[in-house]
């Protein structure tokens, strides 16, 4: 198991708002991260279409996964979301997070989410981290 994957395995222990979301692995590297899910009723605005908040989450959460792949915990700091098109009940989304400048305290990342069905781009999401001096523990991966 990769040191990616060991830390995305040890986030969604505890990330219950990204289990309730549905999101599963397609492919985590050190600093990128692809993931996707599946919208539910539940995600639905008023208008039937996936709620701002929950669409934020989702690349929020491939973000986080991206950002702490290095194996050293990193907490957001800022993020911001442009919203293109709108998802809907049954989309399957796809959301690609890239590391686009990494230093010692501070990374930005990249995330662009689709519509795995059509291919559309829906949102684009940018945010940066704070890389703290603690590390994930993968003791706990390591004897699996």
């Amino acid at each position: 198991m990769s040191k990616a994957e060991a830390v995305f395995n040890q986030m969604m222990e505890k990330d219950y708002c990204s289990q309730w979301m549905g999101i599963t692995p397609v492919n985590l590297d050190e600093g990128h991260c692809q993931i996707e899910m599946t919208v539910k009723k539940e995600m639905l605005n008023g208008f039937g279409i996936l709620h701002g908040g929950i669409a934020y989450a989702f690349a929020d959460s491939a973000f986080a996964f991206a950002s702490n792949s290095y194996g050293r915990v990193a907490v957001s700091i800022q993020g911001s979301m442009n919203f293109m098109k709108s998802a809907k009940k049954g989309d399957v989304l796809f959301a690609e997070a890239n590391a686009m400048n990494v230093t010692h305290k501070t990374a930005d990342f990249d995330v662009v989410v689709i519509n795995k069905q059509t291919e559309e781009k829906l949102y684009l999401f940018r945010g940066t981290v704070y890389r703290s001096n603690k590390v994930h523990s993968f003791e706990t991966f390591e004897k699996r």
